[in-house]
């Protein structure tokens, strides 16, 4: 997603969004040490779109 899309969400939002990405990228993670990854590129775009997160979020401080 794009940080705009992020900006406009309110922060329990935002919360939320960041817990659940954490917890794909642990999946993706997974994944990829038991060689199942099918995208390697997914673990990049999860890794961008959590540092967007935390960008809004320490923005809207």
């Amino acid at each position: 997603m794009k940080a705009q899309h992020y900006r406009e969400m309110s922060p329990d939002e935002l919360e939320g969004k960041l817990d659940e990405l954490e917890r794909h990228m642990f999946d993706l993670r997974s994944q990829a040490v038991t060689e199942k990854l099918e995208n390697s590129k997914a673990v990049v775009n999860v890794r961008r779109d959590i540092a967007r997160i935390k960008t809004v979020m320490r923005q809207n401080k």
